[in-house]
């Protein structure tokens, strides 16, 4: 699980400097909303910062975010994702 921990720490570092309730795989139902977060920061706007992000950042963030996915569903089959790009 070691690159789902790693996106958790990413996108939970966040949460300390907001009110949102960080992400955890602790319920079937917060494992959908880790599997919605993958899927929309898979999205070519969110994966290149709207174009400004390098080419080498997009290859490492884009390398990461498919091995959390792939982690995800070893862990839970039964999540779902926006396939649109996965």
């Amino acid at each position: 699980m070691k690159a789902l921990d790693k996106y958790l720490e990413r996108a939970n570092s966040w949460c300390s400097f907001t009110k949102i309730k960080p992400l955890t795989l602790d319920t079937r139902e917060d494992r959908q909303k880790v599997a919605d977060r993958i899927s929309s920061d898979l999205s070519p706007e969110n994966l290149s910062c709207d174009g400004e992000a390098s080419a080498a950042h997009i290859r490492e963030t884009r390398k990461l975010l498919t091995a959390a996915r792939k982690e995800l569903v070893k862990l839970d089959s039964g999540v779902t994702f926006s396939e649109e790009y996965c």
